[in-house]
């Protein structure tokens, strides 16, 4: 489906997309898909750089991006504890590539969300000084998801995490290292257990905090037909989150299977109306319990991308923030002073997210935080300098 792009000059920054190639899995006679994820990655098993150029360069002003860990490119050998920082490896090789100029002028994984084992406790820190020297001052915090469900149909290939990971003892000793370092959490889960990360966020007030696909709505498995019943204690937990003010949000991943809604996967697609329609009241719920400078659209490509292209998700976005009173609106573009889309995970994780927001407008913006990063990476490493001039 191909739709008319609304305000295609409108600077925007995607806070959440992948990388991958499953292709390997892929191949030879495969059973049928017993699960909605499962469709999705033989859909779509390949997602590198040219397929990511295509989208970003499909219309919309996408100025740059940031990616999210998926367990792509893993290393190979060695302390498994380390093989993520393959993936950070990866990315930044991807970055580099899109920081070159040759492909345009939008930045690709300008900002780089990677994975490590927070149970690892204390010993997570050697972990996540290696994905700082792998990054190139792109890499600016973790993703350990916590998904859990007592039904495995609601998460199928993705069930096999263990209950209650954020209140592990373990897993907040591990967590503990990530403010010192200037690292922020993107966290998922599933609506269910929202209240385990109101915990976390209560015990840990000074790290930085993004709460991934709205906190995950579900109405499958079995949660069939209960999506609206439960929505008001979503809404409840996501306002007790928003009471926290190291807590963000990302407005997206309402085309995943998990919330299943009559859209996904539907012949013809839906368009982006019928999309607005079912997802308005949680991206509405979200504005208006965090405000617009700790919201933001994600694209979640290329999961959401069969549900909602490029063309789709972008006008879906931006008319889903126009829609709503002008002092409320949500971050859309990368203009100051509402800001961008760019991820609180950050591009800047010294500044309040306001001001990340407005400094993600431009590529000078994008290179003063790179600079910030640095900053606040050497006075970790080597404490405060005696004179640190304003950058």
């Amino acid at each position: 489906m191909t739709e008319d792009i609304l305000e295609p000059d409108l600077p925007i920054i995607d806070p959440h997309h992948h990388l991958w190639d499953r292709r390997a899995a892929m191949t030879g006679e495969l059973p049928p898909p017993k699960h909605g994820f499962e469709a999705m990655l033989r859909m779509v098993p390949l997602y590198l750089f040219p397929e990511l150029l295509a989208d970003t360069t499909g219309g919309h002003n996408v100025i740059g991006t940031v990616y999210m860990e998926c367990g792509a490119m893993y290393g190979q050998g060695g302390d498994a504890a380390f093989r993520p920082v393959g993936e950070t490896e990866f990315v930044n090789g991807v970055a580099a590539m899109a920081a070159s100029g040759t492909y345009g002028p939008s930045r690709a994984c300008a900002g780089i969300v990677g994975h490590v084992d927070l149970t690892l406790g204390a010993a997570a820190k050697a972990v996540l000084d290696a994905h700082l020297a792998a990054g190139g001052g792109r890499f600016r915090g973790i993703r350990h998801a916590a998904a859990s469900d007592p039904d495995p149909a609601v998460l199928g290939p993705l069930a096999h995490r263990p209950p209650g990971l954020y209140l592990d003892k373990a897993f907040r000793e591990g967590f503990a290292q990530l403010a010192p370092l200037g690292l922020s959490l993107d966290a998922w889960l599933l609506e269910p257990q929202l209240g385990d990360l109101i915990d976390l966020a209560r015990a840990f007030p000074d790290t930085t905090i993004v709460v991934d696909h709205v906190g995950t709505p579900l109405g499958i498995g079995a949660y069939a037909g209960r999506r609206s019943e439960r929505f008001g204690v979503w809404r409840d937990n996501m306002a007790a989150l928003a009471a926290l003010p190291n807590v963000n949000v990302k407005l997206g991943g309402l085309a995943m299977v998990f919330p299943g809604f009559d859209s996904y996967m539907s012949e013809p697609p839906a368009s982006s109306a019928t999309l607005a329609d079912e997802w308005r009241p949680y991206v509405a719920a979200c504005i208006e319990a965090f405000g617009p400078r700790r919201c933001m659209f994600e694209s979640n490509f290329p999961v959401d991308r069969r549900v909602a292209p490029t063309t789709s998700f972008g006008t879906l976005s931006k008319s889903s923030a126009t829609a709503i009173p002008p002092r409320t609106r949500p971050p859309c573009s990368a203009t100051p002073p509402e800001g961008s889309t760019g991820s609180i995970s950050s591009l800047d994780p010294t500044q309040s997210p306001g001001e990340t927001y407005a400094l993600q407008g431009t590529e000078e913006g994008l290179g003063r935080t790179d600079r910030r990063r640095r900053a606040v990476r050497d006075r970790n490493h080597h404490g405060p300098r005696r004179a640190h001039p304003r950058l």
